[in-house]
């Protein structure tokens, strides 16, 4: 690749397999994903845990990614979180016995990602309006509306990923 700049990923045309109406959450779940291995490429690991000002951590708001995106695609699907994903939730932001990477932990974004973009290739868009009930409340949505937030949640997370990388950077 030259060194041009692309054009935001909704600006390069439909994500191949994805049905028309959940083009935007492919656009915006890769857009994210790009942001992320960027801003991500050259951080330094001994930041990864900083809380500026008392705010997420970045290696925070990479495992709340990550998480959250498997959540709410396994709500998606209409099946319950597992005691594996239960447990990924709880340990979110928390320092681990041997601490992650900055790579690592967008890497493992990436391939959560790449999960997500598969399932909505999968999606009969004949279901986006079926019920699913949300966590053990079963708090009501549709695939759609989960699909939707997922995106919408991960770019909110990118966005503050983003500054909260520059804030450390700057050594504020």
């Amino acid at each position: 690749m030259d060194n041009k700049k692309l054009p935001e990923v909704w600006q390069r045309g439909p994500v191949a397999g994805v049905p028309a109406l959940l083009q935007p959450v492919a656009h915006a779940l890769l857009q994210a994903n790009e942001e992320i291995g960027a801003l991500m490429k050259d951080f330094p690991d001994s930041l990864l845990y900083e809380t500026p000002a008392g705010q997420a951590s970045p290696a925070f708001h990479l495992q709340h990614l990550t998480g959250v995106l498997d959540r709410l695609f396994t709500y998606a699907r209409g099946e319950v979180l597992n005691e594996q994903q239960l447990n990924f939730l709880s340990q979110e932001g928390k320092l681990a016995q041997i601490p992650y990477t900055a790579m690592a932990l967008a890497d493992a974004f990436s391939t959560q990602l790449d999960k997500a973009v598969e399932q909505l290739r999968n999606t009969d868009d004949a279901t986006l309006t079926d019920f699913r009930g949300v966590g053990r409340a079963q708090i009501p949505s549709t695939v759609i509306g989960l699909l939707v937030h997922a995106a919408e949640h991960t770019m909110r997370h990118t966005g503050q990923l983003l500054v909260t990388v520059k804030v450390l950077q700057a050594g504020l």
